[in-house]
């Protein structure tokens, strides 16, 4: 699958520079007043707790941020709007020589980050950013709104697939979806998840995501009779005829389909398949099921819709529903259960004046709100049978075993690892001096890679109800780091 694509801008065609909260720009206007802006700092993204009471979420988004990131320019429409901008007693917020520093200004970066599809943990970081102080600023809130959301439509899309064990999943959101990107956004990422393809033809052309989707109960009511509407389908589109049969009566509409098919088969062309809107998925597609057979259309599908989730799938399965593919639109591509992942995007270190190094950590009366100090990378460990733990570690220090890790929510829990343990480091060099490095892989690569690194978990991690705790813990040196600064500001 070629991807002819990337980005927000394909959409917008114009500067997005100002897709950003405002104190991003008045922390920037405040840097560089102080002579702060060019102070090498580093940030991390990560999220405090798992979406949806799972144990994990599927990292989502980073190339569309690092589009942005790219493409960073302030336009001369942007800085003339930033000029209007007035405090309370009618003076310009932003003066006039630091406009002329923003419209010169050239995201310079690096960024090192977790692959797009790999299974990442609370406190984890999903993206780490070190350059010049204002520059790494004014990423926070674009980074947190493209991969916040990204990594959870991804996360819900693999646990509805998981619902859906072998059956083909198609995303079909776009109409519920939050808006044009939105849509185009929750595409990519439900893709990403493990969605086989998506109703959204925009996502198709820019994304190469496979598209579908037949007719709706309008097609079947713009004609006096159904079948009328079922055999004028089959003539305008005998190669793609999934039949809406739950306009009126469910079980006559299959009758019908069922007549349509005879009559395409004669022709040499056999009928895909019938889809359910409504109704009772289960006891119908069972009688369905039974109406194909006999009929002779025993390799015909059977498509549900109708405000699916996780939750509902799993039950149908449990209840013997013979469903074959699963499109699933508003619980997929709003999270209604939860819409939001909490994400934040953190300060980690500060140099000083002289150049030196200071580990930067957030105080919280909520431990969940205190951040791990320093730049951090993840170490995730592996034996024949899959994935054992991940540690976290400062990324600028060298570990060598024997690993000895602490849970940073229960010190008791610890886990040491020997020397002969495999393991491999999560967080890899994407942009340096705001080049990229080497091209990003396409989607089809990264839901590969999603699969197959979901696979690498024991499936009770998987579970959708009290799942599996898997053990992230902190490297023992940097446990006790983060303790240390924890009692001197008076927190224990």
């Amino acid at each position: 699958m070629s991807t002819s694509f990337n980005s927000s801008h394909s959409l917008y065609r114009q500067s997005l520079a100002l897709h950003i909260d405002l104190y991003q720009l008045t922390m920037a206007f405040g840097y560089w007043k102080k002579g702060l802006a060019d102070r090498p700092a580093v940030f991390q993204q990560f999220f405090r707790r798992s979406p949806f009471g799972g144990a994990f979420a599927i990292a989502a988004g980073l190339e569309m941020a690092i589009t942005h990131m790219q493409q960073f320019q302030f336009s001369t429409s942007d800085l003339d709007y930033l000029s209007q901008l007035m405090t309370s007693d009618g003076k310009p917020i932003f003066e006039e020589a630091f406009l002329r520093y923003l419209g010169d200004l050239k995201i310079t970066c690096d960024i090192d980050a977790v692959p797009e599809g790999t299974p990442i943990f609370p406190q984890e970081p999903l993206v780490r950013v070190q350059g010049p102080l204002l520059q790494a600023q004014l990423l926070e809130s674009v980074f947190l709104n493209i991969i916040n959301f990204q990594t959870l439509i991804a996360t819900k899309a693999a646990r509805i697939v998981f619902a859906a064990k072998n059956d083909p999943v198609i995303e079909f959101g776009l109409r519920r979806a939050h808006g044009i990107d939105g849509a185009f956004s929750a595409s990519r990422a439900a893709f990403i998840g493990g969605c086989q393809g998506t109703s959204n033809v925009l996502a198709g052309k820019l994304l190469g995501i496979p598209v579908r989707g037949t007719h709706a109960h309008s097609w079947v009511m713009a004609f006096d009779e159904e079948m009328d509407s079922f055999d004028a389908f089959a003539e305008v589109m005998p190669d793609n005829c999934i039949f809406l049969v739950d306009t009126y009566d469910t079980l006559e509409g299959v009758r019908k389909a069922i007549a349509t098919g005879k009559r395409l088969r004669e022709r040499g062309i056999e009928m895909r398949g019938v889809r359910l809107d409504s109704g009772d998925l289960a006891q119908l597609s069972i009688e369905i099921r039974h109406m194909l057979d006999k009929a002779g259309f025993a390799h015909t599908e059977i498509m549900a819709s109708n405000e699916l989730d996780e939750y509902l799938i799993n039950d149908l399965k449990h209840q013997g529903a013979r469903i074959t593919i699963w499109a699933v639109g508003t619980h997929l591509v709003t999270c209604k259960d939860q819409p939001s992942l909490d994400g934040v995007y953190k300060l980690a270190a500060l140099a000083d004046d002289k150049g030196v190094w200071h580990d930067k950590i957030k105080f919280s009366e909520q431990m969940v709100k205190m951040t791990n100090p320093g730049p951090i990378q993840v170490r995730r460990f592996f034996d024949e049978k899959g994935y054992i733990a991940d540690m976290m570690y400062k990324a600028s220090e060298e570990i060598k075993p024997l690993y000895h890790l602490v849970d940073p929510w229960d010190p008791a829990r610890t886990k040491i690892l020997g020397e002969s343990v495999q393991y491999r480091d999560l967080l890899r060099p994407v942009v340096r001096k705001g080049k990229l490095l080497a091209p990003l892989p396409n989607l089809s690569s990264i839901q590969a890679y999603a699969a197959s690194e979901l696979q690498m978990f024991h499936p009770s991690i998987r579970r959708f109800l009290n799942p599996q705790s898997y053990l992230i813990g902190l490297e023992k040196s940097l446990y006790t780091h983060k303790i240390e600064l924890i009692r001197k500001h008076g927190y224990l």
